[in-house]
């Protein structure tokens, strides 16, 4: 079938912003700096409060196999909340229509560690993508996998071609000793019979798995199969590998944007137009369907736990190359 004339205009678009992105990064870099000091760190788990705040990467990862970046876009860091489209993923590919019964699909319009919800609707949570609902995410793959922590760094060494991805020992320590409102959370779930394994088990491997580190580049290279149709893209020459079904594909990128920046997704929707994922440790990763994919890091949150830096960083690109408006 011949292209459309609006299928034209969009690759040719593509194309130009594709020659045109470092400049772009260059200026949003500049520009980004003028919001140091708008957010904190997240300093309630206190080996991510003693991360410098002035920090600040970002990677565009192109389906056609193409990376760019721009600062500190190789520096790793804490994923945090980034980690739970992962292990959903992984989820998804094990149960299919089935996981649906465990956990929601709707919005929460609430803070991504409340209790309130679970308390109205017999423990059920909203989404995968809160505390509730990753908890419940990491209590199946807990029962699947004698060790979590492994298999997902296992995954994400594949998706990102980098078999050196580790998560940080001290971090997930720090966020274990911390985590009383979790542990809550789970006890709840587990006297509505939504948890199967001991509470302290699973936050244990909640813990290590929020602990993963990366950098832009390398989470931007790990996600660009939600850009792909589900495939993997393949750095050798080889075919492409399918890692999640197309239709699966599309309906992850439909709860990241819906659901993916905790109580601001639909402020996110609005601003920037793209399915998200965020996390507390200031990276924000972003899908541009049949384009490529968008890692952003700055340690600096606003009171939502989304990266003040980040936020701004993608709304520009945004703006700047049209892709949330010719996209989906």
């Amino acid at each position: 079938m011949a292209p459309t004339a609006c299928g034209i205009k969009c690759t040719a678009r593509f194309l130009e912003c594709a020659m045109n992105l470092p400049a772009l990064l260059d200026q949003i870099h500049t520009e980004a700096q003028a919001l140091y000091g708008k957010g904190r760190v997240a300093d309630y788990i206190p080996a991510l409060g003693e991360v410098a705040p002035r920090q600040f990467g970002m990677a565009v990862a192109l389906v056609n196999g193409g990376m760019h970046t721009v600062g500190d876009a190789q520096v790793p860091f804490s994923l945090q909340s980034i980690t739970k489209l992962f292990t959903f993923v992984i989820a998804l590919k094990l149960m299919g229509e089935e996981l649906w019964q465990r956990v929601g699909r709707e919005p929460s319009g609430a803070a991504f560690n409340s209790i309130v919800q679970l308390e109205t609707e017999n423990g059920i949570p909203r989404n995968p993508f809160i505390n509730a609902g990753a908890l419940v995410i990491t209590d199946i793959l807990t029962s699947r996998y004698a060790h979590l922590d492994y298999a997902l760094l296992g995954a994400l060494r594949r998706l990102a071609d980098e078999p050196n991805l580790h998560w940080n020992p001290r971090v997930a320590r720090s966020e274990r000793e911390t985590a009383h409102r979790n542990m809550a959370m789970a006890y709840f779930m587990k006297s509505h019979g939504n948890f199967q394994n001991e509470p302290e088990l699973v936050l244990d491997n909640y813990c290590r798995q929020c602990a993963t580190e990366m950098s832009c580049a390398q989470l931007a290279q790990a996600t660009l199969f939600l850009a792909n149709g589900g495939r993997d893209l393949a750095l050798d020459g080889q075919p492409d590998e399918l890692f999640l079904s197309a239709e699966q594909t599309r309906r992850v990128n439909a709860l990241l944007l819906t659901c993916g920046a905790y109580d601001a997704a639909g402020d996110f929707a609005y601003r920037i137009g793209l399915p998200v994922k965020t996390g507390v440790g200031g990276g924000i990763v972003a899908v541009v369907p049949e384009v490529g994919t968008v890692a952003v890091w700055a340690p600096e949150l606003d009171a939502k736990g989304n990266s003040v830096l980040g936020a701004f960083a993608l709304e520009r690109l945004v703006q700047l190359t049209g892709w949330g408006h010719t996209t989906l």
